[in-house]
């Protein structure tokens, strides 16, 4: 049996990964399979964010479990199709208030472990990188443009270490950023499943 794969689809707060990806599904709904965010549920499900630093590890070790259990119920429900991740299960590296090592003793696993699930990164640079409006269509979404330059830069620091990594940057025309992004992914699609 031909191994399941699996993309993660990560960047900046307001890079335009959610509405490549809403478009994506459209287009190619039938080869592939959209995990959603765990952040996102988590957060429109009724938790709140917080700046207290125990309940901070808390909140991230739950996103970081259930993006892994996502992505596996995914799996299991589309057997034949590619698994495309609306971000990963290192993206709370990027939030977490202690160190590296810290954060995978907390979460039992390795960064080998993890970078090692995915087979391709697609990373959407946040549009706040070169000084554009990142307002966005996430009602759980709440950074201000300074907080997205630096999650934009932790996130592509930790994600850049992948060796099939992919780089979305910000355009003038957002439409052409994500007609890119899109053909990225078509691109990825077609190098790793060639069906």
């Amino acid at each position: 049996m031909k191994k399941q794969l699996q993309v993660v689809v990560t960047g900046g707060p307001g890079g335009g990964k959610t509405t490549a990806l809403d478009l994506f599904r459209r287009e190619l709904g039938h080869k592939i399979a959209v995990v959603p965010e765990a952040a996102t549920l988590l957060f429109s499900g009724g938790i709140t964010r917080s700046d207290n630093e125990q309940t901070l590890r808390m909140i991230q070790k739950t996103i970081f479990q259930l993006q892994k259990n996502l992505e596996e119920i995914h799996k299991k429900q589309f057997p034949d199709r590619l698994l495309v991740c609306d971000r990963g299960s290192l993206d709370g590296l990027a939030y977490w208030p202690g160190t590296e090592s810290d954060f995978f003793k907390d979460v039992n696993s390795t960064f080998d472990h993890e970078i090692a699930r995915y087979d391709a990164v697609i990373f959407f640079e946040s549009a706040a990188a070169t000084g554009h409006d990142i307002s966005s269509n996430n009602p759980v979404r709440n950074e201000s443009s300074e907080q997205a330059v630096q999650l934009d830069k932790k996130l592509q620091k930790i994600w850049s270490r992948h060796p099939h990594f992919y780089f979305v940057g910000t355009s003038e025309s957002f439409v052409r950023k994500i007609m890119f992004g899109i053909m990225t992914i078509e691109n990825v699609i077609n190098r790793y499943h060639r069906s």
